[in-house]
């Protein structure tokens, strides 16, 4: 298949006679995913966090109900990796580049006549990058926009829930279920940055106070959580209540978008 399940709201899909002439531009996001391609620890592919955007774009868009409308945009499959440095696979862009193409794509999709971006993002060294240039998208072409959230991963530790940051049970279940034929699964580890009663108030994450961090100078495999823990059916379920969320949170940016556009 050349183009995506979701192809019938694949911009790169359509002739440009036909997105001129799409009669809900006004209201209805056009949605950017946001990834990275990077090390994943020994068990998993390094385009984990670039796959798992189009696995919730698909997910998500079938289960949107008939009176909701959205579009998607080429996504940027590259992201602000420099965290990763020091693996092999990590490929990297600068916060300025990240923030220069998310604005080509908010000019553009404001060119064709939409008025609503929303980034899918699955990548958290983006986070930083996406939230000030998604402010500067609506101060440049009044676009509303904003980042879509699903629901949080229920069933897992606390250990897990703070510092499973990457790589860990959640992001291998997923993997293991969307894509488990790129997974080495007999590889993976169980490797945390910290635990929860450690002492001292300098942390990766989930701290007072927080160091700025490379993933080799807090795990010597890449994985930061308890791969070993990840299961197949576990990533079913989990997948099934993310995708759930997204298309709950694609639904109400068209809300949002039919209320300010009456």
């Amino acid at each position: 298949m050349m183009f995506p399940s979701y192809r019938d709201r694949y911009l790169p899909a359509m002739t440009p006679r036909r997105i001129a002439a799409l009669p809900d531009k006004v209201w209805a996001p056009v949605i950017l995913a946001t990834g990275a391609i990077e090390q994943h620890g020994p068990h998993l592919p390094v385009a984990v966090d670039a796959l798992m955007g189009q696995v919730w774009l698909s997910l998500a868009i079938a289960r949107l109900r008939a009176e909701d409308s959205c579009y998607v945009a080429p996504p940027i499959t590259i992201g602000k990796s420099n965290e990763h440095t020091g693996f092999p696979g990590t490929l990297m862009i600068s916060r300025d580049t990240l923030r220069s193409q998310i604005l080509a794509v908010a000019r553009q999709v404001h060119a064709w006549g939409f008025r609503s971006l929303a980034v899918i993002n699955t990548h958290g060294g983006n986070v930083p990058v996406i939230i000030p240039t998604l402010r500067e998208v609506r101060a440049l072409y009044g676009l509303r926009a904003g980042v879509l959230q699903s629901r949080p991963v229920p069933g897992i530790s606390e250990q897990e829930a703070t510092f499973g940051i990457h790589a860990g049970e959640v992001e291998t279940s997923w993997m293991l279920a969307a894509a488990g034929q790129h997974c080495d699964f007999p590889k993976a580890v169980c490797e945390y940055p910290a635990r929860l009663g450690d002492p001292g108030e300098v942390r990766p994450v989930a701290a007072p106070a927080l160091v700025a961090w490379a993933s080799r100078d807090i795990s010597k495999s890449g994985v930061m959580g308890d791969a070993a823990a990840a299961t197949a059916e576990k990533g079913t379920r989990w997948l099934e209540i993310g995708a759930a969320g997204y298309a709950e949170a694609i639904a109400e940016a068209c809300r949002a978008g039919r209320v300010a556009a009456s």
